[in-house]
C-alpha cells in the first residue's frame, strides 16, 4: 500500500459535484504516421499493455475505518481497460466548437472511487482528419509535473519506438486489512500534536518575514484583495473549454529582448492582457488589478506525495493598458513574488495539510456550494494560472504525432477559470477550462492571446522582430 500525503487526500475531502478534482489535457495526434494505421480496439489494447507497467494507472483508493487518517493506494484487483478508455465520434462537421463541447462535457463527469482514477476518451471525426485523446486523472494522483511525466512515459520519439514507460514500474502495492489501516492510523493520530508543534517554530517565522515585506513592499501579492469579475463566486459542475496556439519563438523574443524578462513573466503577462481585453470588451473591466494563484513545483528532498507543489499570489496588472508596461510591471513584482515564495519553506504546504481532516473539508465543501458563501465579500483570487514544461522535440502517442496538447486545471469555488499553457516542440499550447454559467463562450478570452502577443511583439527593437518574422 502507499499512504496518500494529506495534500493529496486534500483533493479528494474538497471535491464536490460542482467543485471537481480531476485534471485533463486534449491530445490533437495525427494518424497519418501510424505504422500500422489508425484501429480503435487495437489502440485500446496497446493503452492495456502500457498502463500495465505504470502504477499510477493501475491503483485505487481504500479508506481508513472511521477516516482517522488519510487514505491509501492499493492494487486495483479488477481492472478492466474497458472501463477506462471509451470511444466517441463527433457529428458533422466535427469542427473545433463541437469538439470543445464534448470536452467540457466530460470535463464535467466526476471520476469513479471504486477504481483506478483515470479514464481516455479517443474522439473520431475531427474536421481535419486528426484524432481527439483526452485524459482525465485525479488531483490526488498527479500534479502538472508528474502528469506531464507520465504522459511522456506513454509516449515515444518516434513513430515505430516502443513507448518509453519502464517495464518494471509497476509495482504491487499490497492490500492492507482494516486492522492494520486503523492501526497505522491510531499511531499517526496519537503523534499528531508533536508534529503540529514542530512546525510552530518555522511558521512563527514565516509570519515575521512576511510583515517584514510587506512593510518593505517586496512581498508578494496578498490575498482576500481581489477585485470581483463575472467568473468570481460560486461554480456549477458544467465546464466550457478552449485552446489556442502561439508560437514559442514569438515568446522568447520577447524574454530574450527585455532585460530582467523570464519566459514566465511573458506567459504571465499575455494572461493578464487577455483577460483585460476579454472583460473590457464585455464592459466589465475593474478599476484595480486582477489577481492570480500560479501553482509552483518543489524540488525538495523531503516532498512526499503525487503533489509537489507550494503556490504564489500575483498581479496581472489588467488595470495597464500598455502591454510593455505591463510586462515590465509584472516582471518586476513577479521577482519579490519569487523571493518572499522561496523564502516559505518548501514543503509548508505539505507538512500542514498533513493535518486536513476529511470530514471538515467535506462539509465546508458542502457548506459553501450550498450557501454560495463565496458570492459576497472579499475575492481570495480570480484565477489560476500555470506553465506546464513539455517536450522540446515531436513525439508520438502510440505511433501518432502530438500536433497539439492542451492542459486543463480544475477550477473551484470563488475562481472559476483555470488557464494553463504547456510547450512541445516549438509551440505554447494555451488550455482554458471555465464554470459554463460563468464564462459560455471560452473561444471569446483564447483568441485574444494572438492579439496581446502580437502587440507585445510590435513593441520590440527592429532586431528581434526581423528575427522573429524570418522565423527564428
Amino acid at each position: 500500500m502507499q499512504r496518500l500525503s494529506g495534500l493529496d487526500a486534500s483533493f479528494l475531502y474538497l471535491e464536490t459535484n460542482e467543485q471537481l478534482m480531476h485534471v485533463c489535457a486534449l491530445l490533437l495526434i495525427d494518424p497519418e504516421t501510424m505504422p500500422q494505421g489508425y484501429d480503435f480496439e487495437d489502440l485500446k489494447h496497446r493503452l492495456g499493455e502500457i498502463t500495465s507497467h505504470i502504477n499510477v494507472f493501475r491503483r485505487r483508493l481504500k479508506h481508513v475505518p472511521l477516516d482517522i487518517d488519510h487514505p491509501v493506494w492499493v492494487n486495483d484487483e479488477k481492472f478492466d481497460i474497458d472501463q477506462h478508455v471509451h470511444r466517441f465520434g463527433l457529428p458533422s462537421p466535427g469542427d473545433r466548437d463541437a469538439l470543445a463541447e464534448l470536452c467540457g462535457h466530460l470535463a464535467g463527469i466526476p471520476l469513479a472511487r471504486s477504481r483506478a482514477m483515470w479514464e481516455i476518451y479517443i474522439i473520431e471525426g475531427l474536421d481535419d482528419g486528426r484524432i481527439g485523446v483526452f485524459l482525465k486523472m485525479h488531483h490526488a494522483s498527479i500534479d502538472g509535473i508528474s502528469g506531464a511525466n507520465v504522459l511522456t512515459s506513454m509516449c515515444s520519439l518516434a513513430p515505430g519506438d516502443p513507448p518509453m514507460a519502464a517495464e518494471d514500474s509497476h509495482l504491487p502495492l499490497g492490500m492492507p486489512s482494516d486492522w492494520d489501516l486503523l492501526f497505522r492510523g491510531l499511531l499517526t493520530r496519537a503523534l499528531t500534536p508533536w508534529r503540529m508543534m514542530r512546525l510552530l517554530g518555522p511558521a512563527y517565522g514565516v509570519v515575521a518575514d512576511t510583515v517584514t515585506r510587506v512593510r518593505e513592499g517586496t512581498s508578494m501579492a496578498a490575498p482576500l484583495r481581489a477585485p470581483r469579475t463575472s467568473f468570481n463566486g460560486t461554480i456549477t459542475g458544467h465546464r466550457s473549454v478552449a485552446f489556442a496556439d502561439l508560437p514559442l519563438a514569438d515568446i522568447k523574443a520577447i524574454k530574450n529582448s527585455v532585460e530582467g524578462v523570464t519566459v514566465n513573466d511573458v506567459i504571465l503577462s499575455l494572461v493578464g492582457g487577455s483577460v483585460r481585453r476579454y472583460l473590457d470588451e464585455r464592459g466589465e473591466l475593474p478599476d484595480t488589478s486582477l489577481l492570480a494563484a500560479v501553482p509552483v513545483a518543489i524540488t525538495d528532498a523531503k516532498a512526499r506525495g503525487a503533489n509537489h507543489v507550494t503556490a504564489l499570489f500575483t498581479k496581472l496588472y489588467t488595470n495597464i493598458s500598455d502591454p510593455m508596461e505591463r510586462l515590465l510591471a509584472l516582471s518586476a513584482s513577479s521577482t519579490h513574488a519569487k523571493a518572499h515564495q522561496k523564502a516559505i519553506p518548501p514543503t509548508a504546504l505539505q507538512e500542514w495539510a498533513e493535518f486536513a481532516a476529511p470530514r471538515m473539508f467535506s462539509l465546508a465543501g458542502r457548506v459553501i456550494s450550498g450557501l454560495k458563501v463565496v458570492d459576497e465579500g472579499p475575492v481570495i483570487h480570480n484565477l489560476v494560472t500555470s506553465n506546464v514544461p513539455g517536450a522540446p522535440v515531436p513525439v508520438y502517442f502510440m505511433g501518432a504525432k502530438i500536433d497539439a496538447l492542451y492542459p486543463f486545471g480544475p477550477i473551484m469555488h470563488g475562481a472559476g477559470v483555470n488557464i494553463t499553457v504547456v510547450s512541445t516542440a516549438g509551440v505554447m499550447h494555451v488550455g482554458l477550462i471555465a464554470c459554463a454559467e460563468m464564462m459560455r463562450h471560452p473561444f471569446d478570452l483564447t483568441k485574444q492571446f494572438r492579439a496581446e502577443l502580437d502587440a507585445l511583439v510590435e513593441q520590440l527593437p527592429e532586431a528581434p522582430r526581423k528575427r522573429r518574422l524570418g522565423g527564428a
